[in-house]
């Protein structure tokens, strides 16, 4: 069972890009978002303060677009709120599948998992070493 050690950051996914998720959203600026999530004992270990990353899925730019950090939980909503700052330079798949380390991560093996989902410690350094901008969260 997952416990917060074994957490480096939340992965919270998207079906859409994030310009559909908030019209006119830039690099470098920051949206609060709400994201949907499932019950599960995850809920339990979500707290403020924690790190996120937004994964938008699909067929296009599938990858690491944002990162954030949990403002709120509403278990009783199922619900998370993220502040999030999107990257200039998103985390492509490609480049995760590519790396030994974050190949593993469920968002990859179990791309149909739901929210949330998490990085490790070591897969959450690698995605902040292969974005510039990640990397200063």
């Amino acid at each position: 069972m997952l416990t917060r050690a074994g957490i480096g950051c939340w992965l919270l996914k998207s079906a859409v890009l994030p310009d559909q998720l908030l019209p006119g959203w830039r690099p470098g600026q920051t949206g609060d978002l709400i994201r949907c999530v499932r019950r599960s004992y995850r809920l339990d270990l979500v707290g403020p303060g924690d790190p996120a990353v937004l994964w938008c899925s699909g067929r296009v730019d599938p990858g690491v677009h944002a990162v954030g950090t949990v403002t709120g939980v509403d278990a009783g909503a199922l619900e998370v709120q993220v502040r999030w700052e999107l990257l200039a330079d998103p985390v492509p798949r490609g480049a995760l599948l590519a790396d030994p380390v974050v190949r593993t991560a469920e968002v990859l093996r179990m791309p149909a998992g739901s929210n949330p989902s998490y990085l490790t410690p070591e897969q959450w350094a690698v995605v902040r070493a292969l974005s510039p901008t990640a990397g200063r969260t």
